[in-house]
Formats: structure tokens, sequence, C-alpha cells
């Protein structure tokens, strides 16, 4: 089973999300930015090097959020999302065709990759709480 990240980027109520290139296995699908953990990394280390290689931003990786497995007919993968806070650096598009910050009424708008899904229904179902339904931890560096 592969092991994948996903990094939840919040900012001012709405989330990332991108969009596959029409190159990829999953061409125009949308999901959470991330990728594939290299021998010896930790998840959070993932996130920070494949944010950066994909997005040229930096981020800072907070709480766990979730975890998807889901069986594609290339093999399994376990998607692991954390919270992220975007620290630095201008978005540049290196591997998507697009990125756009949506708030949770607009994720259901996507067609998310399907080990994404699960994690679009749990961030939908913990945004509309209320923004300060949030963990504390969370909150406080957003």
């Amino acid at each position: 089973m592969k092991e994948v990240t996903a990094a939840i980027i919040l900012k001012n109520n709405k989330v990332l999300i991108a969009q596959r290139v029409p190159s990829d296995k999953l061409a125009g699908k949308w999901e959470f930015p991330g990728g594939k953990i290299e021998l010896g990394e930790t998840p959070q280390e993932c996130l920070k090097r494949e944010i950066k290689e994909e997005l040229d931003v930096d981020i800072t990786v907070l709480n766990f959020f979730g975890e998807s497995i889901f069986a594609y007919p290339s093999g399994t993968i376990k998607l692991m999302a954390f919270w992220c806070k975007w620290i630095s650096g201008e978005f540049t598009l290196k591997v998507h065709s697009q990125i756009v910050w949506v708030d949770r009424h607009e994720l259901g708008l996507y067609d998310f990759a399907p080990a994404d899904i699960s994690l679009v229904e749990k961030l939908k179902a913990v945004m509309s709480l209320k923004w300060n339904g949030l963990p504390q931890s969370i909150e406080n560096n957003l």
C-alpha cells in the first residue's frame, strides 16, 4: 500500500484545492495537494517537500486531519491529510492545471479524486459546525 499525504490549507474560511493536469491518470480530478511519502520521510516532511515542489510555497504542517484508504486499479493508497498553514511564497502551478480557494458550500461542485472524497465530506462537516469549531490548536495557527 502506498502512503500519500494531503494538505488541508485554509485561508479566510476557504480551502485550497488543485486540479490534476490532462496528462495525469486522474486527469481533471480535484484533490487536496500533496504526494507520495519517500523512504525515510515522515508524512509531515513529505507534505512540506511536495507542496514546495508542486506549488512553490512553504507551509507549516499542523495537526492530523484524517485518512482515506482507496483501492485504485493501479494499487491501494492510504491518504493521510493534515491541517496546514501557508507561510510564504507565491503559488506557482507546476503539476496542476489550476488551483482554487473554495468554501465548504462549493466543495460539492468539484469532481474530486476518489481517495479525496471521504476527506471532502469530513471537511464539509467540520467547517459547517462553524469556523470557531475547529480544534483550538488549528484555529490559533490559521
